[in-house]
């Protein structure tokens, strides 16, 4: 009778099996079974992003356009700072904050580091792409935010995945276009607002979305609203397209992953590789 061994002579060939190979024979071991609902929750941390930038695109074409101003640009964001920063220890009542071990004071003294350092260097940021031309710092910062979309953290665990580098990019972003704003002024807001909204943004939600789900939902619901509202008064197509895209990513990709679990086939037996699941580091020592 033929045995699954190598340490004995067999009288059969190398390749020989007999009929008890199959009966190892496992499929979708490892499969994970995703629920709809779940699915559509976390898709909404891809919404926000689209949104995030939607927004951030839409307040720079209006100061472009000189429809905002950026002393109004500058209290809005201030408020909206201060609000959500008391929403944000509200939330965990400051647990968080007693884990990290930064004070308040301590954020304070970064915020106003952060704004010094920004404003003192605001001529330089307005004149730093004066010898590119228009074009080209459009297709930079459309690039840029593109790779911001790619390279976001949205909960995965892959190695796409980063976080430096997508906010790295975003600034990046908001300096190309920042500099073809009228003024060194406006260059400073509008580069202050890319942290807010780059930044301090997603930790609120991702705490948000930790500790009060239906909360999560409601921000992210009033804030693709807000996005498609003002991109609306900008071009009604446009908008119209934004909310395809976002109701395509939160409705029907997430149905297309649960109808596609269903086709999952992955087999698994004895041709597979060894696993050792042994502590061998005695034989290291």
């Amino acid at each position: 009778r033929w045995q699954k061994v190598l340490y004995e002579r067999q009288p059969f060939p190398d390749n020989y099996v007999d009929q008890r190979f199959l009966e190892e024979l496992r499929k979708n071991v490892h499969a994970r079974q995703y629920r709809y609902q779940a699915v559509v929750f976390q898709s909404g941390a891809v919404v926000q992003q689209l949104c995030s930038v939607c927004v951030f695109v839409l307040t720079w074409w209006y100061m472009d356009a000189g429809m905002l101003s950026p002393q109004g640009l500058f209290g809005a964001a201030l408020v909206s700072s201060l609000l959500g920063y008391v929403l944000f220890d509200a939330v965990d009542g400051g647990a968080g904050r007693w884990a990290s071990g930064r004070t308040r004071w301590a954020d304070l003294k970064s915020t106003l580091v952060f704004a010094a350092f920004t404003y003192g260097f605001s001529p330089v940021l307005k004149t730093l792409t004066e010898s590119i031309s228009t074009d080209t710092i459009y297709a930079m910062s459309a690039l840029m935010l593109l790779g911001h979309l790619i390279f976001f953290d949205y909960g995965a665990n892959a190695a796409i995945v980063s976080s430096t580098l997508s906010l790295n990019m975003a600034i990046f972003a908001s300096v190309c276009l920042a500099s073809r704003l009228p003024r060194a002024l406006h260059a400073f807001v509008m580069v202050t607002f890319a942290m807010q909204i780059f930044a301090l943004w997603p930790m609120l939600q991702k705490k948000l979305k930790a500790r009060t789900p239906r909360c999560y939902v409601a921000v992210t619901v009033l804030f693709a609203l807000a996005a498609l509202a003002g991109l609306a008064t900008v071009s009604s197509v446009g908008a119209v397209l934004f909310a395809s895209l976002l109701l395509a990513i939160s409705c029907l990709c997430p149905y297309c992953l649960i109808r596609l679990q269903l086709l999952k086939d992955n087999i698994h037996g004895p041709w597979d590789e060894a696993e050792i699941k042994e502590d061998l580091s005695r034989f290291l020592m």
